[in-house]
């Protein structure tokens, strides 16, 4: 009976931290309460518990955000997990000639935790642990069209959709509509959204831990239409192989 109320405890404390991360890295206890439908008394014990070891902490205002012990365990995560899809990049880049990229969902961004690059001398190139705005980037696009809705329209809340280029999308209605491009061809494009001359491609990861994407990328004189005719399929079977692994490892 012991064990199965530790067990319970623990699966409280996740769940606190994933609500915490769902919601942007901050919230009220009363927010919690909602979201958890626990009691506040059991959500402040365990939060408690969870400031005193530095996986959460008490902002000024009272509120609850993710503490910096979560930075490391992530960290130490992403590597490991990048470390995983480097055969399936490599492998990408052999067939398509350029840089392959991973990225996973990181609080409302989306941040690179693996790349091969393009053996090209002009070549896109993205450093590993770089995080960037969703709205711009074929990986965060591809990423938050599995989302649903309401948590695209939070995270929009939250983050705005500053334009990092005259291409980028720069309004809400436009990004839903874009959304519902992506979940109807299989895919997403940054055609010159986040770098100018740059286009990329990518596609969710079945089954993957974290919301996943895997992208293919470099300049637009190379990254034609006639490549995307050619990069999409491979892409497909990439995504797919990386998520046969992430699930079983």
């Amino acid at each position: 009976m012991a064990e199965a109320e530790g067990v319970k405890s623990v699966a409280r404390v996740f769940d606190l931290l994933e609500l915490i991360a769902d919601a942007g890295g901050d919230v009220t206890l009363s927010e919690l309460s909602t979201m958890a439908e626990l009691p506040l008394p059991t959500i402040h014990r365990l939060l408690r518990t969870l400031v005193s070891l530095g996986y959460a902490r008490q902002l000024a205002n009272r509120r609850y955000a993710l503490g910096p012990r979560l930075v490391r365990l992530g960290e130490v995560a992403n590597r490991q997990f990048g470390q995983i899809a480097r055969p399936q990049l490599k492998q990408l880049v052999e067939r398509l000639g350029e840089t392959a990229n991973l990225a996973t969902l990181d609080g409302d961004r989306v941040i690179y935790v693996s790349q091969s690059p393009s053996p090209h001398a002009m070549r896109m190139f993205t450093e590993v642990g770089r995080r960037s705005y969703l709205h711009c980037t074929s990986v965060g696009k591809a990423i938050l069209a599995e989302l649903p809705e309401e948590r695209v329209r939070e995270i929009v809340s939250r983050t705005g959709l500053p334009a990092e280029t005259e291409h980028s999308i720069t309004s809400l209605d436009a990004l839903l509509e874009d959304l519902h491009r992506v979940r109807e061809r299989g895919y997403a494009i940054d055609d010159g959204e986040q770098e100018i001359g740059v286009r990329c491609y990518a596609m969710s990861v079945p089954g993957a831990p974290v919301p996943t994407a895997v992208s293919v990328s470099g300049p637009v004189a190379r990254v034609d239409d006639a490549f995307a005719e050619r990069a999409i399929p491979v892409l497909r079977e990439a995504a797919g192989e990386i998520g046969v692994l992430a699930s079983i490892t």
